[in-house]
């Protein structure tokens, strides 16, 4: 972890942020699936309605990771921290990058008190699986994933 630096992410952060979501949207085979623009991250992270925080490492002046995360509302548990993701770019992947930001993350959680911190994994990204076993982290297999699309919800008539 040499020269990296972790720290809150500011709105000048944005295109280096889209260009990680790319980045880990080609890894996980969906390279035309990222619709988000630098100037939508702007208005949802920093603008008046914000929904997000983001921590940001830094090496050597070069963005080279992420963890974005922000508050969601668990019926039964109230207050919860759901990590949308960390990207660590993947020549410093296994540096001990994606350990700092996710323990920035859980810190937070920790802070404000939440009865629960979240996040989604693929179940065929075994690195990643395996980086949160490590923090003896419940592997949720009874609960599956419900989404309508853009499309769905732009074709949606009652």
């Amino acid at each position: 972890m040499k020269n990296v630096i972790i720290r809150e992410g500011r709105p000048d952060d944005m295109a280096a942020t889209l260009a990680l979501v790319q980045e880990l949207a080609v890894y996980e085979k969906a390279p035309n699936e990222v619709v988000n623009t630098e100037k939508q991250l702007i208005e949802d992270g920093f603008g008046p309605n914000k929904i997000f925080d983001i921590f940001i490492a830094e090496k050597n002046n070069r963005i080279v990771g992420i963890a974005l995360y922000y508050m969601k509302y668990s019926t039964w548990k109230g207050r919860c921290v759901f990590l949308e993701d960390i990207i660590v770019t993947e020549e410093e992947r296994g540096t001990g990058i994606g350990k700092e930001l996710f323990e920035r993350v859980v810190h937070v959680a920790k802070e404000r008190g939440v009865h629960r911190m979240e996040w989604q994994v693929l179940d065929w990204n075994g690195p990643a699986i395996n980086f949160y076993r490590k923090y003896d982290a419940v592997m949720d297999g009874e609960w599956l994933n419900g989404k309508l699309t853009f499309e769905q919800l732009q074709a949606f008539e009652r």
